[in-house]
């Protein structure tokens, strides 16, 4: 087919065929843009954060009414009843759980001469076995045990704060870069003359921190051995396979029937404290759906009206390229001709747009480079999406008979 006489009969007809053209190009922009950002938070909102089943593990945050006489003695009472009953496969006290938004951070050094940390770090501590309850994947050394536990007053002994400690796999990458094994090595956390110094016993596979940050800040944790000497405890349970629930109401019922004056602070599951850290993400990944499906819409409809405008218009012209032997197909491939040059058009500026709102995203907030192929796909679909809403009105065009369509008004 000429294309000529097609460009021909847009330039004169400059004004719709830009305006589809501008629609298109604005349209790509977002959507491949919107896509990328979705695919990103998706990928981000469903990261492992170490614990194997989330589905069976959960954690209760209790305090007391009154000051208790022995918090040690309540401590290790408690977690003896928890672990007692029915459904419960592991209990351990800690100070913070993974997703919670909640926690400690702490600088750790390898030697105190240095005046910046090497890694800021989720600092985890327990009496007990966390890696176990949490179900962290131990992939060199060995797990902290009874004997590593130190008893301390946080308030009054900040400065002892364990002894030995097991890390993550990306901390282990981080402090000791092309180290074959993190075992064995030490590190402190801060740099004074009195920071506790760690010997490295265990890494774990996988521990996101509470706030689960995007990238590698999110992987760095540590875990150390501590029980401190305080009301406040924060109990992470796994329970039996679908016994979570059951569990959770047990276990807040003896707590309660022990009569310690203990009071519930707080309590969820891991997919709740899942779903509640990434709600922002969630939330975003619907909203960018929708305006993307809105824009698709709205394209799809602003072709379909210009094209059904321009049929009315050239029926004369269709007409008569039908009485001098053109055949229904023939009209068909002009329109859809017609409208793949304006997509085209479109196309090419909105690649320019896509890219450079791209940039735009990528100074302003934590993205990457928009990928090549989501920028393709992205083409690709406008192009279908032209030819599928062009489709209607320039099949009603090529079924005009030429008697009609040259018919005076």
């Amino acid at each position: 087919m000429e294309i000529r006489p097609i460009v021909s009969a847009l330039l004169r007809n400059k004004t719709g065929a830009l305006l589809i053209a501008a629609q298109i190009a604005l349209t790509l922009a977002i959507v491949s843009n919107a896509a990328y950002i979705i695919r990103d938070r998706v990928a981000i909102s469903s990261r492992s954060s170490g614990i194997d089943d989330e589905s069976r593990v959960f954690h209760i945050a209790v305090d007391s009414i009154n000051t208790p006489s022995d918090p040690l003695a309540l401590q290790k009472q408690e977690e003896r009843l928890l672990a007692a009953l029915p459904g419960v496969e592991s209990v351990s006290a800690t100070n913070q759980v993974p997703l919670s938004q909640s926690g400690w951070n702490m600088g750790l050094f390898l030697n105190k001469a240095q005046t910046d940390s090497s890694a800021d770090i989720a600092f985890y501590f327990t009496p007990g076995p966390l890696v176990r309850t949490l179900g962290l994947k131990l992939v060199e050394g060995r797990d902290l045990t009874d004997a590593d536990v130190e008893v301390i007053n946080v308030r009054e002994n900040e400065h002892r704060l364990g002894h030995v400690a097991v890390i993550s796999q990306a901390l282990a990458k981080k402090l000791f870069p092309g180290d074959a094994s993190a075992v064995g090595k030490h590190a402190f956390l801060g740099n004074s003359a009195d920071a506790p110094e760690y010997e490295i016993v265990g890494v774990v596979e996988r521990l996101q921190s509470p706030w689960a940050q995007h990238g590698e800040a999110g992987e760095l944790s540590l875990i150390t051995a501590i029980r401190p000497i305080q009301a406040y405890v924060d109990y992470v349970v796994r329970t039996e396979p679908g016994q979570v629930d059951r569990v959770m109401r047990d276990v807040e019922a003896a707590l309660t029937r022990a009569g310690n004056e203990r009071l519930l602070i707080d309590k969820q599951t891991m997919p709740e404290t899942r779903n509640q850290r990434y709600r922002a993400d969630n939330a975003m990944v619907w909203m960018l759906l929708t305006i993307t499906v809105l824009l698709l819409l709205v394209t799809a409809s602003g072709i379909v009206g210009m094209a059904t405008l321009w049929v009315n218009q050239r029926r004369k012209q269709i007409g008569v390229r039908r009485a001098l032997g053109a055949r229904r197909i023939d009209i068909l491939r002009y329109f859809i001709t017609e409208n793949v040059l304006i997509s085209s058009l479109g196309i090419a500026a909105g690649t320019v747009l896509a890219l450079a709102l791209n940039q735009l995203l990528v100074s302003q907030f934590e993205l990457s480079r928009l990928p090549l192929p989501h920028l393709l796909v992205g083409m690709g679909v406008l192009w279908i999406l032209g030819i599928v809403a062009v489709y209607g009105p320039a099949r009603r065009a090529a079924s005009v008979a030429p008697a009609t369509a040259t018919r005076s008004a």
